[in-house]
């Protein structure tokens, strides 16, 4: 639901609430179905049962053309390839099985359009009836992939840009050049069929760190002057020591614990004109150390609340390995709090030996996912950091692996489009 309507929910005489189709078509609710409940102020927040599965990342390859300062590919082992057309014949026939509305994002550690076949994948899927999205760091959209991804069905093209000048922009993309950049996009808006809501539509993502948050109000203005409706901005995950200066939320993770609990001091923030005058007023409330209700939505609300879980998403990397999201499909090396912390993979299984629906229902899969949702895991992200928090096998509260309590995403901090 693109527009915002007013439904209403009904209680039954036994004091059971009854919600309408309309959400229980688009949320997945089915009898029997378990949903997570967070009571606020005036209202009760709703989570997506996890049995609904409505997003499938799919990594094309995780090559990539650039190397960038951002990347985790600075500090991982890992077979380097390309998914072959047995793997995505494999992806297809378990998309055979599922029902759109349901969106397929081609993206994973690599450059997807690396790949010699991801435009014809991007057409196979959205002729299905799926809806289709995909990243790109937007050096090899020439005319050839860009004709091609409009005439395939493209739902959505998401560009990376983390700097507003060709200086700021190569000092995190290596291997790019900002002008040629923004020349591919202004082609593809160019070459997009005429009309009121051309699609695809343009989506600016821009990982912010120290050397470029400056940037980010001009990236903002340029995404604008390229016909960009979506932007989507990240902190960065720092994969090196030197990456591990650049962070913007140290303070940030001192203050994840706020939450709506009756003894944390409270501040209500209305909307208001920001400006020269109230800018920096703001910005003090905000880290005042109050648990923080701004524009009515309580800011301690995204802590401990996996996106990967909530939007129902599994990853599907170019080898066919099938995990809960993208950054469990590699082992990684990530800083928090200034120390080493290692992410080991974690697979399900393979879509070439199992199709997705089969894996998704798999009752250890499940029950990983509603222990996700519960988050009941040790909090890392702002302890200290006990031996045990330096990745991700288990924790303090000896939960198995993956142990998501050091996770960046489920506290709001790393986002992915």
């Amino acid at each position: 639901m693109d527009v915002k309507t007013t439904l209403w929910a009904e209680v039954d005489e036994n004091g059971r609430l009854i919600l309408p189709p309309e959400i229980t078509a688009q949320f997945g609710v089915q009898p029997g179905s378990r949903l997570r409940l967070d009571a606020e102020k005036n209202t009760v927040r709703l989570h997506r049962p996890i049995t609904h599965l409505t997003k499938i990342y799919v990594e094309p390859t995780n090559r990539c053309n650039l190397d960038c300062t951002t990347c985790m590919r600075h500090n991982w082992d890992v077979e380097l390839g390309q998914m072959s057309p047995e793997t995505f014949a494999a992806v297809l026939r378990s998309l055979e099985q599922l029902s759109p509305p349901l969106t397929v994002f081609f993206g994973g550690i690599g450059e997807p359009l690396a790949h010699p076949r991801t435009v014809e994948m991007v057409a196979q899927v959205s002729q299905m009836g799926f809806r289709t999205e995909m990243i790109t760091n937007g050096t090899l959209l020439d005319e050839k992939r860009a004709r091609g991804l409009i005439q395939a069905g493209l739902d959505v093209l998401w560009v990376s840009i983390d700097g507003a000048t060709p200086e700021s922009y190569a000092d995190v993309r290596l291997g790019a050049e900002l002008p040629n950049v923004l020349a591919n996009i202004r082609r593809f808006r160019r070459l997009r069929r005429p009309s009121h809501k051309p699609r695809p539509i343009i989506g600016i993502a821009f990982v912010a760190m120290k050397r470029n948050i400056a940037d980010l109000p001009e990236v903002l203005r340029l995404g604008i002057s390229l016909g960009a409706m979506r932007f989507s901005v990240s902190n960065v995950l720092p994969h090196t020591a030197a990456m591990a200066e650049e962070i913007l939320y140290e303070e940030t993770l001192n203050s994840i614990t706020y939450s709506q609990s009756d003894w944390l001091r409270r501040l209500e923030m209305p909307k208001m004109d920001i400006n020269d005058l109230t800018a920096e007023p703001i910005l003090r409330a905000l880290s005042s150390g109050y648990n923080v209700n701004f524009l009515g939505n309580n800011l301690g609300g995204s802590n401990d609340v996996c996106t990967f879980i909530e939007s129902g998403s599994l990853a599907v990397g170019w080898d066919g390995r099938v995990a809960p999201c993208p950054p469990l499909l590699y082992q990684h090396v990530g800083y928090l709090r200034g120390y080493e912390r290692i992410s080991y993979p974690h697979t399900v299984g393979n879509v070439r030996d199992q199709d997705l629906l089969a894996l998704w229902q798999d009752p250890e899969y499940t029950a990983y996912r509603e222990r996700v949702q519960g988050f009941g895991f040790a909090p890392c992200t702002y302890c200290g950091g006990c031996e045990v928090s330096h990745d991700n096998n288990t924790d303090c509260f000896e939960n198995p692996a993956p142990a998501c309590g050091g996770c960046l995403w489920a506290q709001a901090i790393i986002q992915c489009p």
